[in-house]
């Protein structure tokens, strides 16, 4: 049995969470509250598992694997129906292509670790704050947009008709910046895709309010 250490909050492990209700794997699902106590992630219990201390890890098995791009392309690579991934080197790099700029570019500066640098040790105000997270959430997805809106690749989801790795990526950073009153206006596909993923079941099963953990 799959085992994944998840947090109901965090979107990398949402990102996970879709992929593995689109491939229809059960998985026992183990807590780890990124706030109480300072951090649950942040004991030597938790660190074991993943010694960056980071969510989500991924056990099948003996092996224990991090991060959630690696954890996407493994599930992939071990139970490729449905594929989360397109036929073509083409449509294969445009899917990871989208899903890094969710990945690497705009969710690393709105982490929950950053932000506590920012007001704790930098001491910036929630005003601060609050525009700090506006700015990189909108720089990202305004990119995102502009590659959608480009190309014909496009369709319901951000690539065709089916989720990809690109939606397991993109629907979670939407759920982050509506909890941030992120202003969505003017991303049209982007937000199409999104509403067109959230219809799908799969996507509900493993959104935060559906987590065992999930607190209002």
């Amino acid at each position: 049995m799959l085992r994944l250490y998840t947090y109901f909050r965090s979107s990398a492990a949402y990102r996970v969470r879709i992929a593995l209700a689109l491939k229809g794997l059960a998985y026992d699902s183990v807590p780890v509250h990124l706030l109480r106590g300072g951090g649950e992630q942040l004991q030597a219990a938790y660190r074991a598992v993943n010694p960056a201390a980071l969510v989500p890890a991924l056990q099948d098995g003996g092996a224990t694997l991090t991060q959630s791009l690696a954890l996407l392309e493994y599930l992939e690579e071990t139970h490729p129906a449905p594929a989360l991934l397109p036929q073509g080197a083409v449509g294969r790099a445009r899917v990871r292509a989208l899903a890094l700029s969710v990945a690497c570019d705009i969710h690393p500066l709105n982490n929950l670790r950053v932000l506590n640098y920012l007001t704790g040790t930098l001491q910036a105000t929630d005003a601060q704050r609050t525009a700090w997270i506006h700015h990189w959430m909108a720089l990202g997805l305004e990119a995102i947009e502009a590659q959608l809106a480009r190309d014909a690749q496009t369709g319901l989801c951000c690539h065709g008709d089916t989720p990809t790795l690109a939606d397991c990526c993109l629907v979670p950073q939407i759920f982050n910046g509506k909890r941030f009153n992120t202003n969505f206006d003017g991303l049209t596909r982007t937000m199409a895709a999104f509403d067109a993923c959230m219809a799908h079941p799969a996507f509900q099963k493993a959104q935060p309010s559906s987590c065992p953990d999930f607190e209002a």
